[in-house]
């Protein structure tokens, strides 16, 4: 009997393997959830399925950031009028070369993830059995939600203030600390602030003194 796309939806997502997490992130406190792995897993068994995704994609440029929103439509291959619309995926990324593309990759990620709710590989992270952690620093006057991802600034500062090019400075906001100043900027502004400060100070110095 052949079935509909809510069916084959449903087929998917019983199918569908755990998302394996990476290594955890100097800085963070938590395993990343990977881009990549979660495509791969959601593609297999949507494709498995008869089933395709397309998606596309608003941007809304704001002062210090770009919000990314990713609309991903599920196609059924053997009935091309049948489709299923996943909304409401969003992410921020920097306003440099990287951040269309990094907000892209986030939101498209939580698209599969809400689509064929995935199973992640780590019990104790994103809340469920997790343990409180501690010796998270935050600066003065900022608030701080118990129930959200913190950001340990205290290395992030450190390793900004030792940088010694500018070739390592971008490395440490381009890559190392890639994922902290994304969550900084989406849940901890005025941290945000405080090491984009930082970073330009530090990038004003070695530009001064002719470091590349």
């Amino acid at each position: 009997m052949k079935l509909n796309i809510y069916q084959k939806l449903h087929k998917a997502a019983c199918e569908a393997g755990s998302v394996e997490k990476g290594k955890k992130v100097p800085g963070m406190h938590f395993n990343p959830l990977q881009h990549d792995e979660v495509q791969k897993v959601a593609m297999e068994s949507l494709l498995k399925n008869g089933l395709y995704p397309v998606c596309t994609y608003t941007n809304y440029v704001k002062e210090t950031f770009i919000m990314v929103t990713c609309s991903m439509k599920i196609h059924d291959i053997e009935d091309p009028t049948s489709h299923v619309d996943i909304e409401g995926c969003s992410a921020m990324g920097l306003l440099d070369k990287f951040g269309t593309g990094n907000g892209m990759s986030y939101a498209k990620k939580y698209a599969f993830l809400n689509a064929l709710n995935l199973k992640t590989g780590l019990d104790n992270d994103d809340g469920y059995k997790a343990k409180p952690f501690n010796n998270i620093p935050q600066p003065s006057g900022t608030e701080h939600d118990n129930n959200h991802d913190a950001v340990a600034i205290t290395n992030i500062e450190n390793d900004i203030k030792n940088a010694r090019s500018i070739y390592e400075l971008r490395k440490l906001r381009s890559y190392k600390y890639k994922d902290a100043f994304n969550l900084a900027m989406k849940k901890h502004l005025r941290v945000y602030r405080q090491l984009d400060d930082l970073y330009k100070t530090k990038e004003t110095t070695l530009n001064t003194q002719g470091v590349i």
